[in-house]
């Protein structure tokens, strides 16, 4: 080889390396986040599997592990423990989970409206708490229903003598309502209407009727993981906000890119698109109209936390602001 040749070879090495180098540096870049969701695949977790199917973590600079949980309060344990940096949650178990030490505050909540509901039959004449005297009502421990179960009975005139409330395992919590073994099951709108509509059509007794607010699903972390890696979730706020507003356009995006992230789940497509649409109707208060998907308004949390003082979930004197920060979106 000449020296001319060499030269044009050592050449040619280096920048073939250094093209080689700079299309690694993206995929080097990427930081690792964890998410845990409260359970298998259904509506209101169709945005973080869109923003998984389309790159739009990897093209905000994440490798996000999206993980299904075992209910919220599961899932709160575990991001408190350290072990999951960011819970997919019902935010309200925020009140039950700081009054027992947990140092946790929600970074975005897309459903702040309140869709905790006791699901009756759809031809009932029931409308209301005080229609549920001499009815049995089930309903399974870890729900967020469970502390606020007096409340509700006690804005009807009644308790749990006057009506029967039945704790079961979570597991046979639709066997028994769909065998019609209960005339009402507690649970949250968005992910019960559309299962119980092809064996037992029902409807719902808002809690929001009886005076209780409960703020629904949002994103959950650790304070110190705030302070030591904001720029991380301040990208995972930004994708979900932008995939949410592709699936408020369009729901069936929702859809397709939670049956492709979990094909073995046996998801069924209807009830999957009727949750999405459902859970887009929590997505919006009158304190949150007009601000970005995920922005807390503290009148609804100093709402919820009123809710839980009432029922004995926090102590008076609590400070709104402990619970939420709006500090990582625009």
């Amino acid at each position: 080889m000449s020296r001319i040749s060499w030269q044009r070879w050592v050449a040619a090495t280096i920048a073939a390396a250094g093209l080689m180098g700079a299309l690694a540096a993206p995929a080097a870049a990427q930081e690792k986040m964890s998410v845990r969701l409260d359970f298998a695949p259904w509506g209101v977790q169709a945005a973080m599997h869109l923003a998984n199917q389309q790159g739009m973590f990897k093209a905000a600079g994440l490798d996000v592990d999206v993980q299904d949980g075992r209910g919220s309060g599961n899932t709160i344990q575990l991001v408190n423990a350290g072990q999951v940096d960011v819970g997919q949650v019902q935010v309200g178990l925020l009140g039950s989970a700081r009054a027992q030490g947990a140092q946790l505050k929600a970074i975005a909540t897309f459903m702040p409206k309140t869709d905790l509901c006791v699901l009756v039959d759809k031809s009932s004449p029931m409308t209301k708490a005080a229609d549920l005297k001499g009815k049995t009502v089930v309903v399974f421990a870890a729900s967020p229903w469970a502390p606020l179960i007096d409340p509700y009975l006690k804005s009807g005139g009644l308790n749990r003598e006057t009506a029967k409330i039945d704790f079961v395992d979570p597991a046979a919590l639709w066997g028994t309502y769909i065998a019609k073994r209960a005339d009402g099951l507690m649970s949250t709108a968005s992910s019960a209407l559309p299962v119980a509509e092809a064996s037992r059509p029902s409807k719902c007794l808002w809690a929001s009727d009886a005076g209780l607010t409960f703020m629904s699903y949002g994103l959950v972390v650790k304070e110190d993981t705030i302070a030591k890696r904001g720029p991380a979730l301040r990208k995972l706020i930004e994708t979900q906000q932008r995939a949410w507003e592709q699936i408020r356009k369009d729901p069936e995006l929702g859809v397709k890119a939670m049956l492709a992230a979990r094909p073995d789940a046996r998801l069924k497509p209807d009830v999957q698109r009727s949750q999405i649409v459902m859970s887009l109707d929590f997505f919006e208060t009158p304190a949150t109209k007009g601000k970005p998907i995920g922005w807390q308004a503290k009148a609804d949390w100093e709402a919820t936390l009123k809710t839980l003082e009432g029922a004995g979930v926090v102590k008076p004197g609590w400070k709104a602001d402990d619970y939420f920060t709006n500090a990582l979106m625009d």
